[in-house]
């Protein structure tokens, strides 16, 4: 009985990990060759221990074309937009990928795909 109450206490105390950060909007426009990426993102952010702390921009084959970390928290701006410019898309490239991360999970198994203007 002891070892079951034990198990159980230390189930109780094991974290929670939190969904990754969700993808709700991308804009994007060119100028020199360069694009700016604006990405709007949801997560339940709950402060210091759980937030989404970047995304990034992805070709189809996974080469990472640019990356915004997201420096703290957002738990009371949901769901909240953030900028990158200067990210170089190759020519011929009508599709990227949005990969979004958190401090707890890290970057996120899945993508969202974006068509380029």
């Amino acid at each position: 009985m002891k070892s079951a109450f034990i198990l159980v206490f230390a189930l109780a105390a094991a974290p929670v990990l939190a969904d990754p950060a969700i993808v709700k909007e991308v804009k994007a426009q060119t100028a020199n060759d360069t694009w700016t990426f604006s990405v709007t993102l949801s997560h339940g952010d709950t402060g210091w221990d759980d937030y989404a702390d970047g995304w990034r921009v992805e070709a189809a084959n996974g080469t990472v074309l640019g990356e915004r970390p997201l420096a703290h928290p957002h738990v009371d701006e949901q769901p909240f937009t953030r900028s990158q410019s200067g990210i170089a898309i190759p020519s011929g490239t009508a599709r990227v990928f949005i990969r979004t991360r958190t401090n707890t999970e890290g970057w996120a198994d899945t993508t969202t795909p974006f068509t380029l203007p």
